[in-house]
């Protein structure tokens, strides 16, 4: 979620209301601690929970004309990007019935109109302090021990997330895997210590290339990484680049002995397509390998990019 100014560390709270006032009273209440999205009835809730990069907490109305906030939080939990967000009814319905169903669906709290401030602001606090917890106990879990950048397990809740996107807006997603040249050797010469210390700096050269909401760079296992980069960019470009960065470390190795010195560099498969091309994630995915392999065999320290058409050369041994 990219924002600028204050605004970027601020939670994200979605609002949903069919009466006007209420979405802008409590955007007032709310907007100088999170960034407000608001929505006037369920079909448009489900369409910004669609859009969002990332939801923090939402606030939704029980009583709308469209679908009820109970039909509109069944909804959400099928949403992968929403299914574990903390939502927050709001209704006039003083009944402990209708709380109780609330509360049954899943929701983590009732707040009752008329609306009271001081009681909305301090709910809001309580629980998007509970989502900052989680999310910490989340980034643990999801970085990588050695490298600090995603892990496998990020990175297959992340491409999901983006293949699912790219479908329904007709992106295209870019993907590379990367492996690190004769890597056994560099540990062999040179012992554990310094192969990881290798493997760090590699792999913080790959995540600076992740720079869009929907992109990601993970350690995939060992010595090999993966890229995920969505929408139209000029991938061949990037991956060259990026090979070239790796090269620049000066990470040296005496190959042979004497004095034949050369640097660890990478091999790289990638390709660009649109969704509806592939039969599934996980075949874009073995295109990819299938073209870092083929990299290697032809002598490694290169790059191989397809789109949709055939492979292409984007940058070799130097």
């Amino acid at each position: 979620m990219t924002q600028s100014g204050s605004t970027a560390a601020k939670p994200t709270v979605l609002i949903v209301d069919d009466d006007g006032v209420n979405r802008t009273l409590l955007a007032e209440l709310l907007h100088e601690e999170c960034r407000v999205v608001l929505a006037k009835d369920g079909s448009s809730a489900i369409g910004r929970a669609q859009a969002e990069a990332e939801i923090d907490l939402i606030l939704l109305d029980i009583s709308m004309p469209d679908m009820d906030g109970y039909e509109v939080l069944k909804r959400l939990r099928w949403i992968p990007a929403t299914k574990r967000t903390p939502v927050i009814f709001i209704s006039a319905a003083i009944e402990a019935e209708s709380e109780e169903r609330g509360l049954q669906l899943g929701a983590v709290d009732y707040v009752h109109k008329p609306i009271r401030p001081v009681i909305v602001r301090a709910r809001v606090r309580n629980h998007l302090e509970l989502v900052t917890h989680r999310k910490e106990l989340e980034r643990l879990a999801d970085r990588d021990g050695l490298t600090g950048i995603a892990n496998r397990r990020r990175f297959d809740e992340a491409y999901d997330l983006a293949w699912r996107r790219a479908s329904r807006i007709g992106q295209p997603l870019n993907i590379a895997m990367i492996d690190v040249d004769h890597f056994k050797r560099y540990n062999d010469l040179y012992g554990h210590v310094a192969g990881d210390e290798a493997l760090r700096e590699i792999a913080q050269v790959i995540d600076r290339y992740a720079t869009g909401t929907w992109d990601i760079a993970a350690r995939y296992g060992g010595e090999e990484f993966v890229l995920l980069l969505s929408g139209e960019v000029a991938f061949g470009a990037i991956l060259s680049r990026l090979h070239g960065d790796v090269a620049s470390l000066r990470l040296t190795f005496d190959h042979s002995g004497g004095d034949d010195v050369l640097l660890a560099t990478v091999s790289c498969g990638g390709v660009t397509a649109i969704t509806r091309t592939i039969a599934s994630p996980s075949a874009l995915l073995r295109e990819a390998d299938a073209l870092l392999y083929q990299a290697k065999r032809e002598g490694r320290n290169r790059v191989l990019v397809r789109g949709d058409t055939a492979a292409v050369d984007a940058g070799s041994a130097v």
